[in-house]
C-alpha cells in the first residue's frame, strides 16, 4: 500500500508547494529533490520531472512555469523538481560520469529521484516525463540517452544533443558546443547516445525538441545537432516527412522526422523559448 507523503515525511502538505525529500537512492552527486503532489492523487499516477535552467533553483522553476503544477493539479500526476548541486545552478551535462547510466552524477540522482518516485507512489512506469529549459534541456537529452527505459516522452527547450557540453569536468562550460562550431558526422552524434546505455535495444522515449531561431546563447546549430543525433539513433531520415507552420503558435514551425521525435523552431525567438505547457501535455499524453 502507497503510504501519504506526510506520512513519510512528517510534514504537512496543505500548505507546501514544494516538499523536500532528503533521502533516494545513493545520490552521489548531492542534487536536492522537491516534490509536488496534487490534492485528490490516484492509484498508479504519472510523474513528471521539471528540469530548470542555469541560475535556477527547484522553487525558481515552479514559479517560472506555473502551467506544469497547474496542469499537475487539474490531470492528477506528480512533479519532480530536481534542483542542481553546483555553483551557478547549472547542471552536470558535461562529464564521463554524468553520460554514463548510474555514473553517479546529476543524471544519476534524478534518474534515482524517479525511481524513489515509482516506488513510494506506485507510480505508472510508463507514464513518466521529462520536460527541461536550456542546462535542464540538456540533462533532458541526457537522460533520453542513458535511461530509455524509465522514460516514455522527453521535451528539450534550448538545450543541446547529449554529449555536446562534454568538457571532461563537472557543469564545465563548452563554448565550441554553445557557439554551434563543432564539426561532425551524425553517427558521432549518435555514438554518445549509444555510449551512454551501451548494449541497449528497448524502446526509446519520443523526443520534442524546441529551440528559437536568433538564439545567442545556445545556438541554432544546436537544433541540427540534436535533430542529426536522434534521426541516426532511430534510424529516420534527416529531413522532416511533414511540417506545420505556425504552429503552435504563429512564427513556429513544427517538423515530424518519426514517431519518437519532433522539433519545433521559433523564428525570432531567442534563449529560452517559453514552456508550452498546454502542449506539453499533449505530446506527453497526459
Amino acid at each position: 500500500m502507497r503510504l501519504p507523503l506526510t506520512t513519510l515525511l512528517g510534514a504537512s502538505l496543505a500548505t507546501a508547494q514544494l516538499t523536500p525529500i532528503t533521502t533516494f537512492g545513493t545520490n552521489k552527486s548531492g542534487a536536492r529533490m522537491f516534490l509536488y503532489e496534487p490534492k485528490n492523487l490516484p492509484a498508479n499516477p504519472a510523474i513528471v520531472v521539471g528540469i530548470h535552467y542555469c541560475t535556477g533553483t527547484a522553487q525558481k522553476y515552479y514559479n517560472s512555469n506555473p502551467g506544469l503544477h497547474q496542469l499537475a493539479d487539474q490531470k492528477k500526476f506528480l512533479v519532480i523538481y530536481p534542483e542542481s548541486p553546483n555553483d551557478g545552478g547549472c547542471w552536470d551535462v558535461s562529464s564521463r560520469a554524468t553520460l554514463k547510466r548510474d555514473g553517479g552524477a546529476d543524471s544519476n540522482s534524478i534518474a534515482e529521484m524517479v525511481r524513489w518516485t515509482l516506488e513510494k507512489y506506485e507510480a505508472n512506469k510508463s507514464r513518466v516525463f521529462i520536460v527541461g529549459e536550456s542546462s535542464g534541456g540538456m540533462m533532458a537529452s541526457i537522460l533520453a540517452a542513458a535511461y530509455p527505459d524509465l522514460f516514455s516522452a522527453v521535451i528539450n527547450y534550448s538545450g543541446v544533443a547529449a554529449g555536446c557540453f562534454f568538457t571532461d569536468s563537472v557543469a564545465g562550460w563548452n563554448s565550441t558546443c554553445a557557439q554551434g562550431k563543432i564539426e561532425a558526422t551524425p553517427e558521432w552524434w549518435a555514438k554518445w547516445v549509444l555510449d551512454a546505455y551501451p548494449g541497449y535495444n528497448g524502446t526509446r522515449p519520443r523526443i520534442q525538441l524546441y529551440h528559437g531561431d536568433v538564439d545567442a546563447t545556445i545556438t541554432p546549430a544546436n537544433y541540427n545537432y540534436s535533430v542529426a543525433q536522434w534521426t541516426t539513433v532511430l534510424g529516420y531520415g534527416g529531413k522532416p516527412t511533414s511540417e506545420k507552420a505556425d504552429t503552435p503558435e504563429k512564427g513556429y514551425t513544427t517538423q515530424v522526422f518519426g514517431a519518437l521525435l519532433t522539433g519545433v523552431y521559433a523564428k525570432g525567438v531567442g534563449h529560452g523559448v517559453p514552456v508550452h505547457a498546454e502542449e506539453d501535455m499533449k505530446f506527453f499524453g497526459l
